[in-house]
């Protein structure tokens, strides 16, 4: 029901919750594979099924960031074990046994979460046994709930990943996915687009005689793209210009864009930092 009153539609209903089971899944605009790619759901989050059509096109929500629109649900599960764990590299092997030999069940992305069951260990490594199976080894595992304190050194891990509008993963990524993975990890929630970002993180610092002092970690934004600063004169950015995940100086940034008409509408700044909590085991 939580649609009802935000899109037009003949009747509301529910919805049922599942789970994403593939390794990312593309959250399209209409219900085809060709359509417009919006955003992507990670292995392991919750997404809310409104409608199933025959052709396996589900009209869904996702519940970490409200996003709605059309994924297949082949891509989906029933709910089962509550993850416990997620992926806190760029990119890990779900392998079939516990043996990197084995062949890979998939490639799981930065922010995937998988429900840990056991645990095994042979001469090459130790592993964590995820359900409904596969083994993941455990250094690129952390605990749900632990949280990085550097939004911008988990964006930096992007640095040269392709430039894809919608993405979310080494795969391919835009601007403001960069940015909502990027704080997702430092256990910041953030909205999907620039526009919604660019109202709801951290707080505003003043626009008045040109751009303030500026300090790692501060955000960016135009209209239509963000970035985030390495430092106080360069700019890390998932950007059509270079199709890639680069870091420039802010000045040519900006350089560029005012040749589009483009100048900045806004900086945001997150002051608070989240300690990483201590834990025992994975």
């Amino acid at each position: 029901m939580t649609l009802q009153g935000r899109v037009a539609a003949a009747r509301f209903v529910a919805g049922e919750d599942h789970v994403v089971a593939a390794a990312q899944a593309p959250l399209r605009r209409a219900p085809s594979p060709e359509a417009a790619l919006d955003t992507e759901a990670l292995c392991g989050e919750v997404v809310r099924v409104f409608e199933t059509r025959p052709d396996g096109w589900c009209w869904v929500q996702l519940a970490a960031d409200r996003y709605v629109g059309w994924l297949e649900r082949a891509a989906l599960t029933e709910p089962k074990a509550p993850p416990t764990h997620r992926v806190s590299a760029l990119r890990t092997f779900a392998f079939s046994e516990p043996d990197i030999k084995s062949p890979p069940l998939a490639g799981l992305p930065l922010g995937a979460a998988v429900a840990v069951t056991g645990e095994a260990e042979d001469k090459n490594a130790r592993y964590a046994l995820i359900e409904p199976h596969g083994a993941v080894v455990v250094q690129h595992l952390s605990p749900i709930g632990d949280a990085l304190e550097d939004w911008t050194g988990v964006a930096e891990m992007f640095l040269g990943a392709p430039y894809l509008w919608g993405g979310k993963t080494s795969l391919g990524l835009d601007c403001s996915g960069l940015v909502q993975i990027a704080l997702e990890m430092c256990g910041i929630d953030a909205p999907r687009d620039t526009d919604m970002q660019e109202a709801a993180i951290g707080e505003a610092l003043p626009l008045k005689n040109g751009l303030p002092s500026l300090m790692r970690g501060d955000f960016v934004f135009w209209r239509g793209h963000v970035g985030i600063m390495r430092d106080p004169e360069t700019l890390l950015h998932a950007n059509a210009h270079h199709m890639t995940t680069a870091s420039e100086p802010l000045a040519v940034t900006m350089k560029r864009l005012e040749k589009q008409g483009l100048r900045p509408t806004g900086v945001r700044r997150v002051r608070a930092r989240i300690a990483t909590p201590p834990h025992d085991g994975l």
